[in-house]
């Protein structure tokens, strides 16, 4: 089955829209319009050679943003199995741990197991991989490059990054993540310290994170609305923000949604500030959530505007412990879908995710927030009734 082969039963009506879609997304010249009701219909009909305008990046950030707020205490062989069963779906990064401290998010708190043991078995993907743990304060890097140091050829560095998949024998590449906030309200609330200081404590992990050969990436919370500011975030101020990190030497920022309070004109006004601050595309990454029903409209807006890296999370799950009533990430299965239907190619096996969204909301007792997934899942019944099939899902 392709990857598409189980959409061709998906209502009309599951997202029709029509999408204007600049083909000077980065360098294209005419106008595409389309309007579609799945993606089957919107493939080629003839494979094509995907042009770098049309990659997009997608990383997967349900192991930790989507796990971290849960309640009920989740199995490490499970956070160990949905990482490992993520990786064979064509994802480049998978955010898979944090090391903060697990007094204020204990569904961390064994972020060095799942470290450890994805240095001594890495598993099985079709591309070259990279693993994100978030490593806040100088302690938390400690712990991280601790373990490192235990298996020092293990993984890839930024300078020894051979581009080999692990089925071509290539090792997983680390990265390590901070995360600042553009409202002192919530920057007080999440890390008990100022916009100011807190980018005084990241310069010193960035650095010593860049002296052991890591890529760094830093996210930037609550950029198109705040839960005790409001709407009003101050784009200059993300901007500057952006701007003292990447200066730092982080390699990438992404630019967070947590609330999910953001709309498409504010979404294009932070993005065209963001510029005009001389800050490249190639370095910005969107991490939207869905409380609003936003999500991929504000995609759409940052992919006309030239973004090509994306954070979501499978099954939507997610949330964050200092945003009240902020739900979770936008689904990686949406997502997915949502880019390929414009033609774009984002390399991740659609069929994959949606049943590893099934699984691990099962899992752990969540509602499977995907509507692109569970329509893939009820195609899949479907066909399977029709035909007489007994496929099992993949895994």
């Amino acid at each position: 089955m392709s990857r598409f082969g189980s959409l061709q039963a998906i209502p009309r009506q599951l997202l029709r829209t029509s999408v204007h879609l600049r083909a000077g997304l980065q360098g294209a010249r005419t106008t595409i319009s389309r309007s579609y009701a799945t993606a089957n219909d919107q493939r080629p009909s003839q494979p094509t050679q995907p042009t770098f305008d049309n990659r997009v990046k997608i990383v997967e950030v349900g192991p930790r943003d989507g796990l971290q707020n849960e309640k009920k205490s989740i199995p490490l062989a499970t956070k160990i199995e949905l990482i490992e069963r993520l990786a064979k779906t064509g994802l480049q990064t998978i955010e898979a741990g944090a090391f903060v401290s697990p007094k204020w998010v204990p569904q961390m708190a064994n972020s060095d197991e799942i470290l450890e043991h994805l240095l001594k078995t890495p598993p099985p993907s079709p591309v070259p991989l990279t693993f994100s743990f978030l490593a806040p304060n100088t302690k938390g890097l400690d712990s991280a490059l601790s373990i490192l140091g235990k298996y020092p050829d293990a993984y890839e560095t930024e300078t020894t990054r051979s581009g080999k998949s692990a089925q071509e024998g290539g090792k997983p590449a680390l990265e390590i993540a901070v995360f600042a906030a553009a409202t002192e309200s919530f920057s007080q609330k999440n890390l008990n310290c100022s916009i100011d200081a807190s980018l005084r404590q990241f310069k010193e992990v960035i650095q010593q994170a860049k002296q052991a050969n890591l890529r760094v990436r830093a996210y930037i919370s609550v950029v198109l609305g705040c839960p005790f500011e409001g709407y009003d975030v101050d784009p200059h101020r993300v901007a500057t923000i952006a701007t003292d990190l990447l200066e730092m030497g982080a390699d990438e920022i992404s630019l967070g949604d947590t609330t999910g309070m953001g709309t498409a004109p504010r979404t294009k006004e932070l993005l065209n500030c963001l510029s005009l601050a001389g800050i490249r595309n190639e370095d910005l990454a969107m991490h939207f959530h869905d409380t609003y029903a936003q999500a991929l409209v504000n995609t759409a807006v940052a992919l006309e505007h030239g973004i090509r890296t994306f954070d979501s999370s499978v099954g939507g799950l997610g949330g964050c412990p200092y945003s009240p009533g902020a739900t979770g990430n936008v689904a990686t299965e949406n997502v997915v879908y949502f880019m390929e239907s414009l033609g774009m190619d984002t390399g991740v096996d659609l069929d994959r995710v949606a049943d590893i969204g099934d699984w691990i909301t099962r899992e752990i007792g969540k509602p499977n927030d995907s509507v692109v997934g569970k329509a893939v899942l009820g195609a899949r019944k479907r066909e399977k009734k029709e035909n007489g099939d007994a496929e099992a899902p993949q895994t």
